[in-house]
């Protein structure tokens, strides 16, 4: 493969005329362009260069490489310049994806804080669940993703040096009931309260319906699951129907029905722990550290405000 060095060497040649002035031009020796130049003709095995009485001029084979090099090379300065753009968050990409939560409450403000200051990288963010989001950001398809776990027998993001985890901020879970519901009345209830209620939960594959159904184990019952929904309004709306109770996390109960109350667990609710995981090492976009940065910013100011669940009677 022909050397970028000696190609950059043979057009200072040709643009100056005679291998001195290249020298005075690059700064090098005049022995060094020779021996530069040599090389490039032996691994090319053709003259590059004639000489003549006022100096050295190319040759036909020479035209054609110079012209070849001068768009490589016009090819390069280009790519080192966009490089130079994405390290300095002036330009390139950076592929995100959110469990739906976060999607509506975190990530919006995120994107928004981050743009103000980053204009030209390109964002992109999809949604999913964790158990699905994993995979790909292992695979390389995404740059950073906001994941959540519960502590237990399976941790949604297992130990792994191709991944780095931040961790962002802890997402207590409520129980709805029907506002009409005889237990409305108590401000804190246990679990073991609700051991002869229907349930409704996220779907059963899912980690949060896992870790629902682990609790009431915990409680010593088993949860009688009348209704699935991966859609939390859903889940509310069965709910304000009387049709079961449920256990929701804090960052979907941005908004809540009238027709449901929200009351807390006793000795302590559920707590799923939200993540920030981006690949390690050199596979990390140069625009993810910016971003985690944010992402530390905006849950730090959730934690401290702390969602305002509405008044509950």
């Amino acid at each position: 493969m022909l050397n970028v060095g000696r190609l950059r060497v043979l057009i200072e040649v040709a643009e100056q005329g005679s291998f001195s002035a290249a020298a005075d031009a690059l700064s090098y020796t005049q022995s060094a362009v020779s021996q530069q130049i040599a090389t490039l003709e032996a691994e090319t095995g053709m003259t590059m260069l004639e000489r003549h009485a006022r100096g050295v001029r190319l040759t036909s084979a020479g035209e054609v490489l110079v012209e070849h090099a001068k768009g490589v090379l016009a090819r390069l300065e280009a790519a080192e310049a966009e490089l130079s753009e994405i390290a300095g968050l002036r330009a390139g990409r950076l592929r995100m994806a959110s469990f739906p939560t976060a999607g509506a409450t975190l990530m919006p403000l995120a994107i928004a804080t981050f743009r103000a200051t980053h204009p030209g990288v390109e964002l992109t963010l999809s949604e999913g669940e964790p158990e699905e989001i994993v995979p790909r950001l292992g695979a390389g398809e995404l740059d950073l993703a906001l994941l959540f776990e519960f502590e237990g027998p399976s941790r949604t993001l297992p130990a792994s040096e191709r991944l780095q985890r931040v961790d962002l901020l802890e997402d207590p879970m409520y129980l709805a009931l029907p506002r009409t519901h005889p237990l409305a009345a108590k401000k804190t209830l246990c679990l073991a309260d609700l051991r002869d209620e229907a349930w409704v939960q996220a779907s059963g594959a899912s980690p949060c319906a896992q870790h629902v159904v682990r609790c009431c184990h915990a409680a010593g019952f088993e949860p009688n699951v009348a209704f699935e929904s991966d859609d939390y309004q859903t889940v509310q709306g069965l709910v304000a129907a009387g049709v079961g109770v449920a256990l929701i996390p804090e960052l979907a109960l941005s908004v809540v029905r009238e027709d449901i109350a929200i009351r807390s667990l006793s000795p302590g609710p559920p707590v799923r722990r939200v993540i920030a995981a981006t690949p390690a090492g050199a596979r990390s976009s140069p625009a993810a550290p910016a971003m985690l940065a944010v992402l530390r910013g905006v849950a730090a100011r959730y934690a401290q405000t702390k969602h305002e669940l509405p008044a509950q009677p």
